[in-house]
């Protein structure tokens, strides 16, 4: 059975848009609950030496990404997209259970961080692979004319996934209050996040595969899918997946993940605040995707990354700037939001566009692998770079290097085809 035919297109790209949703979720609570557990497992020191100490953990979980995307990248182009998907959000649960069940500081000494960061390996293993296996499925199972719409979903579902999370906190700031939350509360989140992992399994197990994958698997000329021949094969496409990732994902994350703990770290709102500011930020950038993507399907995906890069370019400073100042917290959530407009032209359709570089053989690795890298590189170190800098006195630094990589990407953005009209998505 394949995904190709369109009575069951909505009930496919619904089922790998749950699954993106819950792998998100659990990768997301440990950043939104960070400001809760970090005492737990390093009780020593300020706060943002704390956050420090798990913002490494945290860019750890992004450094074996590249190889779960290698691993699982080839696996899904060898065994099909519904096969990878299913082994991702496996590895995803146990990794959350461990962080649920996982002893502190006081309990169990230096055992404590160190279950922690295995948890975070193995959550990155998954992540690596989702990314690849969920963009390939839902590019490859969306039909031509509306591939950018349905494609922008993948991030739909990983803002989703987010804002979960986010709401999740907010919940539990109000159910439990902070003093509980910071002593055992937290716990609740991983273990809803296992849960829920558990339900995602079973729900991909009945998705079907995509005709993409089953005209590959059918093919007397078969080829197959590695590192090597990837790199061999297509180095401009790969080359060009990292640089088009590079200023998008640290974009990304620099205005989402790290943005929470900048506006209660160093803008001076209350955690609490800082939650809720980014929950509704969120909730507005969750619907901004299907408009972009809708529009890259009339106008074409090149226009909304070079107005990424633009406008990134050009206000990413600013922004940071009036943030630091703001004591307003609806002036705070409009830069926010701001920013967040700013990278739709990126999130939007970035799975599409990677999607539609490579043919089917090798498109999952070819999507997974090289984005994994660059956003280990940018992506994943960004909370790090920026606390780091902010403890050693320069935190502005920061913003002009998140500003210098949009830069880069924006000439990536200019000089590569549009996809739309070259895509290598050849089905339907």
């Amino acid at each position: 059975m394949t995904a190709a035919r369109p009575g069951g297109r909505l009930r496919n790209i619904l089922g790998g848009s749950a699954g993106n949703l819950v792998e998100w979720f659990d990768w997301y609570v440990y950043s939104a609950f960070a400001l809760y557990f970090a005492p737990s497992f390093f009780p020593k020191g300020d706060l943002t030496a704390q956050l420090l100490q798990t913002a490494a953990i945290f860019a750890v979980g992004f450094i074996v990404r590249p190889i779960g995307a290698w691993v699982m990248g080839v696996y899904a182009d060898h065994h099909g997209r519904k096969a990878g998907l299913t082994v991702s959000v496996s590895l995803m649960c146990a990794g959350s259970l461990m962080i649920a069940f996982a002893p502190t500081y006081a309990q169990a000494g230096l055992l404590s961080p160190a279950v922690l960061l295995l948890a975070r390996v193995i959550q990155g293993l998954s992540v690596g692979g989702e990314y690849g296996s969920s963009a390939t499925y839902l590019s490859e199972v969306a039909g031509r004319e509306r591939r950018g719409f349905w494609s922008s979903f993948q991030y739909v579902t990983l803002i989703a996934g987010q804002l979960l999370a986010l709401a999740l906190l907010v919940g539990l700031q109000v159910g439990l209050g902070e003093q509980a939350l910071e002593s055992w509360g937290w716990r609740i989140a991983f273990a809803v996040g296992a849960a829920l992992a558990v339900v995602v399994f079973f729900i991909r197990r009945r998705i079907a595969e995509t005709e993409s994958f089953t005209n590959v698997a059918a093919s007397e000329q078969r080829k197959s899918s590695g590192a090597l021949a990837l790199f061999r094969e297509h180095p401009r496409e790969a080359l060009l997946v990292m640089a088009l990732t590079a200023g998008g994902t640290l974009a990304f994350y620099a205005y989402t993940t790290y943005m929470q703990k900048f506006l209660a770290n160093t803008s001076g709102f209350d955690r609490a605040t800082a939650s809720r500011i980014m929950t509704v930020a969120l909730f507005m950038f969750i619907a901004l995707q299907p408009l972009a993507g809708w529009l890259s399907d009339k106008v074409g995906r090149r226009p909304l990354m070079i107005a990424f890069g633009t406008a990134g370019l050009l206000f990413t400073y600013p922004i940071f700037v009036a943030l630091e100042q703001t004591r307003s917290v609806t002036t705070a959530l409009l830069l926010v939001i701001a920013s967040l407009v700013i990278v739709t032209g990126y999130t939007s359709i970035n799975a599409v566009v990677k999607a539609e570089l490579f043919p089917g053989h090798v498109r999952a690795l070819g999507v997974a692998l090289p984005y994994a890298i660059a956003n280990s590189v940018f992506g994943g170190t960004a909370e790090y770079v920026a606390l780091w800098l902010k403890d050693a006195g320069h935190e502005r630094w920061f913003y002009w290097y998140v500003t210098a990589i949009i830069g880069v990407s924006l000439i990536t953005y200019v000089r590569m085809r549009d996809t739309k009209h070259a895509s290598r998505i050849l089905e339907d």
